[in-house]
């Protein structure tokens, strides 16, 4: 199967409404985010253990680690969770950015270091999710 097709198996096996809503933000983020690369992390590490939920993933930028490594990963990340949808803003460098410069506007949102939790699609505000998914995009772009 490649990307595009994973893509779809995993959105169409969510359960409605959560299926339609992430099909919907899909769609918004690839308008937010034309040409951008696609990605799908199944959630599990190469002992084939789930470690984390399924991921779509848009856009490319270079993980620098410590020890000198690189590895190349998305920019931004789309998942289903227990009570609705992640959206992931991946390699910001200040943890308290997207909370302090987003959060109060977002809506009914949970907001962290780099992920944006809510249950649907109604209860935020979706231009400002497009402004920290571009906002993510700007920061970890290779200049």
């Amino acid at each position: 199967m490649n990307v595009q097709e994973q893509i779809t198996a995993y959105i169409t096996s969510q359960p409605e409404p959560k299926r339609s809503e992430m099909q919907e933000l899909h769609t918004h983020i690839l308008q937010t985010l034309p040409g951008c690369k696609l990605w799908f992390d199944d959630g599990k590490n190469n002992e084939n253990k789930t470690v984390t939920n399924p991921t779509v993933g848009y856009g490319l930028y270079t993980i620098k680690y410590a020890g000198g490594k690189t590895r190349e990963f998305f920019q931004i990340g789309m998942s289903a969770n227990k009570t609705g949808i992640s959206v992931y803003v991946l390699g910001i460098k200040d943890k308290t950015y997207l909370a302090q410069t987003f959060g109060k506007e977002l809506g009914k949102a949970s907001v962290t270091g780099y992920c944006i939790r809510f249950n649907k699609l109604k209860d935020i505000n979706t231009k400002v999710l497009e402004a920290a998914i571009r906002y993510g995009v700007e920061a970890t772009s290779e200049k």
